[in-house]
């Protein structure tokens, strides 16, 4: 009888180039186990990640702007599909692993908190031991995942996950090309999410950009893609300097203009508040978390069990949480 996961592995020797990583060499697993008989070890962290419920909590988790009156806002969940389909282009043309440039696109924020970037800021202030977004995202499929088993994700998926911001010095060109697409995706679809809320005009748009990368949100993507794959070779990924100085001027203009606005964040002065108070009541009354955090309470203490809490809520959630905790509800006597 056939085996698809070993006719697979065969065949990504044919269309996996020389600097991709085929999923037989893979490092492994944490905790080894035996393999599937269909799927490929990348194919199956894929499945996890899709499977799991931290990244279905992804769709009500904050982008950019927090609760925005509209449905054609990016979320936490969108901005990662559009990671991941760029990052599956770079990776097919390039020769590079597609199903691990998936698996790490994928899985690359499921540890962002609720309200965003303004979440993240909150808690790494409030948690005695900081908190970064992409360390949380791998404790997430480490250690809090199937009710503490974690996902046991392979090495090359768990570390694409923990580097996508920074990067390390032994990243294969699958991860570099998550975190490259990460940073071209969130630069274009908050520029048309901010265009879309009345935050700039299209006018607005520096005239360098338009020039460069084109009038629509289309054309800026495939600009930056297209000049990514013609120029990135043996196993190294890059723009050419002229469009890498276009993008750092482009990155420069969204916080300047986008990520800093009043507009856009006059309501994050409020998230700080509301996640120092959650945290202070769950801290001060442990019987208040799920049973699934006796573990982490157990092995790392009340305050990491209550900053994995907090960070795994939807805005939604934290919202219903704080005003169940904090509001007082209208009564009556009958």
């Amino acid at each position: 009888m056939s085996c698809p996961r070993i006719e697979r592995e065969a065949l990504e020797h044919q269309i996996v180039g020389p600097f991709g990583v085929l999923a037989e060499n893979s490092r492994g697993r944490l905790h080894p186990e035996e393999e599937c008989a269909i799927r490929t070890c990348f194919q199956r962290d894929v499945d996890r990640i899709t499977h799991s419920k931290s990244f279905r909590r992804l769709k009500h988790k904050t982008q950019v702007f927090l609760q925005p009156e509209g449905d054609h806002y990016r979320t936490r969940l969108t901005h990662t599909l559009e990671v991941t389909r760029l990052a599956r282009t770079v990776a097919r043309a390039l020769r590079l692993n597609e199903d691990l440039a998936e698996a790490i696109g994928l899985g690359h924020d499921l540890g962002h908190t609720p309200f965003g970037h303004a979440g993240e800021r909150a808690l790494n202030r409030i948690h005695p031991g900081g908190f970064k977004h992409y360390e949380q995202s791998l404790r997430v499929v480490d250690v809090l995942e199937r009710e503490g088993r974690g996902l046991n994700l392979c090495y090359e998926t768990r570390m694409g996950i923990l580097h996508h911001t920074h990067g390390a010095p032994d990243d294969t060109p699958e991860a570099v090309a998550v975190r490259l697409c990460d940073r071209i995706a969130y630069i274009n679809h908050d520029l048309d999410d901010s265009i879309r809320a009345g935050i700039l005009t299209a006018d607005e748009v520096p005239e360098r950009i338009r020039r460069t990368c084109g009038e629509r949100h289309s054309e800026r993507i495939n600009a930056f893609i297209a000049d990514l794959i013609a120029n990135s070779r043996d196993g190294v990924l890059q723009m050419s300097p002229a469009m890498q100085d276009v993008f750092d001027f482009f990155h420069s203009f969204m916080f300047s203009d986008v990520y800093t606005n009043p507009l856009a964040k006059g309501e994050e002065s409020k998230v700080e508040g509301i996640l120092e108070r959650l945290y202070g009541y769950y801290t001060a009354h442990p019987e208040a978390l799920p049973p699934d955090y006796a573990g982490v309470i157990e092995r790392e203490g009340l305050d990491r069990a209550a900053c994995d809490y907090i960070s795994g809520m939807t805005d939604s959630y934290a919202m219903e949480k704080y005003g169940e905790l904090f509001i007082p509800f209208a009564w009556s006597v009958k």
